[in-house]
């Protein structure tokens, strides 16, 4: 008995679920292109002209990116913005990981204590601010009154000090995100095979050998993902930065992000702060780029 034919469809069937199909794509691509594609390809081409919304926008070329390699105020936000970057995602990817091999285990009231960490994540990040800014407070905040409970006569003034507002923000940071790249790692930890952990036990690995030669190499993927999630997350930083120092004090805390804000909508420099957002688009997609590769090297070696 020979294989049955495929049945063909007829070209009005086709057309109408080739409609249907459209009837679901297409309200989604209109809002897509009306809010994200267009204004994307509009502040690429506003990043070779002049323009403050007022008048008409005037080509001038490369000068808007000649000037930002002289703008002295790029230069400190974009090595603000670096060093808010490596001080946010080995922190955070520590912390992280770290609650959830705690938080892996069957413990009393876990779900509880997983909930708790998450928390800080879907709470609003103004009253996350507000609240961090209070604990921060030089004079009657508790943290610096803990540290003179402990003997330190001199504590740091935190977000009014140069040196000290950028690690109070990614302070902030760390505590905020980390419940949230805590459950991402949990998903991780529990998708790797008891067996492996058995074996490794049978041989005779101590409990820091099993973390190291199978959790940590399990856990790969996972970390790779976050670390690229943390980067760009940290080069896009600005809403932290608005609300607990603007910037401030002088240009201790003045990040990319914030120096385009003041380019656009203080300045009304909308091509110039066009500029900035395409170099800062090349910055983030040339670090993923490379990430992937050293990602791509690591699990050939593995």
């Amino acid at each position: 008995m020979g294989a049955a034919k495929p049945v063909k469809k007829s070209k009005p069937l086709i057309r109408k679920s080739t409609l249907i199909a459209w009837s679901f794509i297409l309200p989604n691509f209109i809002g897509f292109a009306t809010f994200t594609l267009v204004p994307v390809v509009w502040s690429f081409v506003l990043a070779f002209m002049e323009w403050n919304a007022f008048t008409t926008p005037q080509f001038v070329g490369m000068d808007n990116f000649s000037r930002l390699l002289r703008d002295d105020s790029v230069h400190i936000a974009l090595r603000n913005t670096v060093n808010y970057t490596v001080g946010t995602v080995p922190l955070t990817l520590v912390a992280s990981l770290g609650l959830a091999l705690l938080l892996n285990n069957a413990v009393r009231g876990m779900g509880f204590f997983r909930t708790a960490i998450f928390f800080p994540f879907i709470t609003s990040l103004v009253a996350v601010a507000f609240v961090w800014m209070m604990l921060f407070h030089p004079t009657l905040g508790p943290i610096n009154s803990f540290l003179r409970e402990i003997g330190i006569e001199n504590p740091p003034r935190w977000l009014a000090s140069v040196d000290w507002a950028m690690p109070a923000l990614i302070i902030t940071s760390v505590w905020r995100f980390m419940g949230y790249y805590m459950v991402i790692y949990l998903a991780g930890l529990q998708s790797i095979p008891n067996s492996l952990y058995e074996a490794a036990e049978i041989d005779g690995a101590s409990a820091w050998r099993r973390f190291v030669s199978v959790t940590l190499p399990m856990l790969r993927p996972t970390t790779f993902f976050i670390v690229i999630m943390l980067t760009i997350n940290s080069f896009r930083v600005f809403d932290l930065v608005q609300i607990m120092t603007n910037g401030g004090p002088g240009r201790a805390t003045t990040v990319l992000v914030h120096q385009l804000y003041i380019a656009a909508f203080v300045r009304l420099e909308f091509g110039y702060a066009s500029a900035i957002a395409l170099v800062l688009f090349f910055i983030i997609i040339t670090i993923t780029i490379v990430q992937f590769l050293l990602g791509k090297k690591h699990a050939l070696d593995g």
